[in-house]
């Protein structure tokens, strides 16, 4: 991943095809990249992958929070040769894009996370497998190649899950674990309710889940807490058929007539999500994994002094994309107090928000190891596939390089507090 990477030459390669009448299905513009992978999705999937929680006011702040600082140019600085590597956990990367895990893929293209993890590894970008992936971790490992991957973790109720999923990511080549701490409870997702879909009702995006043998082992357990009965309706058959396609395996009527499809949801949807975790929790993790741990979500200064006292190893400020509190802090606000607190002794990460080089340039100057990206390179896959991620990666690496250097930065070092001014 050392390799220098010469990013103009996508900006001279969009021009020149223009000029050849030759221009890229990927809109440039964040807005128009958004709305043409809305036409091309279903409704429920848009709500999904675009919606947040409550009124979508974090959403919101996710965004204008970065309008709360300017960029202040330096003049003169020979720029000609620029250097956006960055190292992290003993590892060199050639820049400071990370693509953060997005579940259930599957709902916008058929490939999904092979796709996504094809595309980081051409780009020299780490992807974050998510817990909630369409396609299990070694899939999506084994096209990735020597491509750089952490993994997701989801904290379930059952521990020897926690440990089975850890265990499969270390073998898989996942050089890091990312525990996500702000999804103990599922956020009001008021565009999801408003359609009444949860996509994992549908056997979508559980992957890791039915690709476990510890998942496999509990679904043959007793069912102690009896779902509701459910009128049966053409709907209900509908979601049923769908339930039985996702499941893995061959012949349609054999996977129906065991029961499993069902099964690996209801136990999913029992199973999945741990209100009662507490700090001490993370001493379980430790004793599963020897690779750095990093925890995501957190957005206090107090929360980020207590990840370091539990030994955790690196921290990423998160709000989930403003898809669990509705009026939360946003990450750009929330990042250089997290920095502080932190003082240089593990690295910080921030996504929910970033959508462009200069979104990429502020994180940095205000503290950010580096950045992760999510809905943009979902929105390229929706549109073009692999093809439609790697064209998403390159723009938003093309555009942080430009602005690096007409800001007057030769390297990410020189990316600092000085480099912004309040506006």
């Amino acid at each position: 991943m050392n390799k220098p990477i010469i990013r103009t030459e996508r900006q001279r390669e969009i021009y020149l095809n223009g000029f050849a009448g030759v221009h890229s299905q990927i809109p440039i513009d964040w807005h128009k990249l958004e709305e043409k992978a809305r036409k091309l999705m279903s409704a429920e999937a848009f709500a999904y992958i675009a919606g947040g929680a409550g009124l979508e006011s974090t959403v919101v702040s996710n965004r204008s929070a970065f309008e709360k600082y300017n960029i202040v140019p330096r003049m003169l600085r020979d720029v000609s040769q620029r250097d956006a590597s960055v190292e992290l956990f003993g590892q060199k990367f050639s820049s400071p894009l990370i693509l953060s895990p997005v579940g259930v893929l599957e709902m916008v293209h058929p490939e999904a996370d092979v796709a996504v993890g094809k595309a980081a590894a051409a780009g020299n970008v780490p992807y974050i497998f998510s817990n909630q992936a369409s396609k299990p971790m070694e899939e999506v490992a084994a096209a990735m190649g020597m491509g750089t991957r952490w993994f997701q973790l989801y904290w379930s109720k059952s521990n020897d899950l926690v440990a089975s999923l850890v265990e499969r990511a270390e073998k898989c080549g996942c050089l890091a674990i990312a525990v996500t701490l702000d999804t103990t409870l599922l956020g009001w997702r008021t565009r999801d309710l408003d359609i009444a879909y949860l996509p994992f009702l549908e056997g979508k995006g559980i992957a890791q889940y039915t690709s476990d043998p510890v998942f496999q082992r509990l679904m043959d357990e007793p069912d102690l807490s009896a779902p509701p009965s459910q009128k049966i309706t053409i709907d209900s058959l509908a979601g049923l058929i769908k339930m039985v396609r996702a499941y893995p395996g061959n012949g349609f009527i054999s996977k129906l007539r065991s029961g499993r499809p069902v099964k690996a949801v209801r136990k999913f949807t029992a199973i999945y999500s741990n209100p009662a975790l507490t700090w001490s929790d993370l001493a379980f993790l430790r004793k599963h994994t020897k690779l750095p741990i990093l925890v995501k979500g957190i957005l206090h200064p107090d929360d980020a002094k207590l990840a370091m006292d539990h030994g955790i190893d690196g921290i990423i400020v998160s709000n989930h994309g403003g898809r669990q509190v509705d009026g939360a802090i946003s990450t750009f606000e929330a990042l250089p107090g997290i920095v502080k607190a932190v003082s240089g002794q593990v690295p910080v990460l921030m996504d929910s928000g970033i959508r462009g080089g200069a979104d990429m340039f502020k994180a940095l100057a205000l503290g950010a190891k580096a950045v992760c990206v999510g809905r943009p390179y979902v929105y390229g896959l929706t549109i073009a596939g692999e093809a439609g991620v790697g064209e998403v990666i390159q723009n938003l690496l093309t555009d942080f390089d430009l602005t690096m250097g007409l800001a007057g930065c030769r390297t990410i070092a020189e990316i600092n507090s000085e480099t912004l001014v309040r506006s």
